[in-house]
């Protein structure tokens, strides 16, 4: 419970689901439509089949956040937007590589704006995420913006060169194998720090929860 007595929102684990789910409703529709290595134009009708589905999931998520809880986070909004965005370029211009350039894209924009808003002394993670983690104070906020912003950065440029690097399939299970690993570890490094500056023992969950989109 918060502090004027409500219930703290408890649509944290469907941010992950927004994050990954989806990602996981593209693999499985990608390789039922995959074709054959020699068919490019099948190969683009199987992503586009997983993009549409993809963003299906994702606007279902939130949906489902809605009726169940009555609150749609800020985080899931945003996530989905990101989803259904990036997801209709694909689609228009058929092309699989902005599927591959979203995450860039998404990591680069959170870290310019997170350490540009530390380096003017402000906390923009917590406008997002204030109502999950009571108690933090300033500095707490001010270190884990700055942390997630160079985090971001970090994975902007290892999604690069594992989309270069990559075919597009193993590129999609990196994002689970690598891409998501890395984000729960990185987020469980935060909860010293954060409990230094006021987390409640009772909220560590929260932190895992309610992080900032990283699919």
């Amino acid at each position: 419970m918060n502090e004027q007595g409500k219930p703290k929102p408890k649509s944290g684990w469907l941010n992950i689901l927004v994050d990954y789910g989806p990602l996981l409703v593209f693999l499985g529709v990608y390789k039922f439509y995959q074709p054959p290595e020699t068919s490019t134009f099948g190969e683009i009708a199987a992503v586009i089949y997983g993009t549409i589905a993809f963003m299906v999931a994702a606007v279902v998520a939130l949906v489902f956040s809605k009726f169940k809880f009555g609150h749609v986070s800020p985080m899931l909004i945003l996530s989905t937007a990101l989803i259904v965005g990036f997801g209709g370029l694909t689609i228009w211009l058929q092309d699989e590589r902005f599927i591959q350039i979203k995450p860039t894209a998404i990591y680069l924009l959170f870290g310019v704006l997170l350490i540009g808003g530390w380096l003017r002394g402000k906390a923009l993670l917590q406008i997002l995420l204030e109502a999950a983690f009571e108690g933090v104070d300033r500095q707490g906020w001010l270190k884990l913006s700055r942390n997630w912003g160079i985090f971001f950065v970090f994975m902007a440029g290892l999604n690069e060169v594992l989309r270069m690097q990559l075919s597009f399939e193993s590129w999609l299970w990196a994002k689970l194998w690598v891409f998501m690993p890395l984000s729960f570890l990185f987020t469980f490094t935060q909860i010293p720090m954060l409990l230094k500056h006021g987390l409640a023992l009772e909220d560590r969950d929260e932190v895992v929860k309610d992080e900032p989109p990283t699919a």
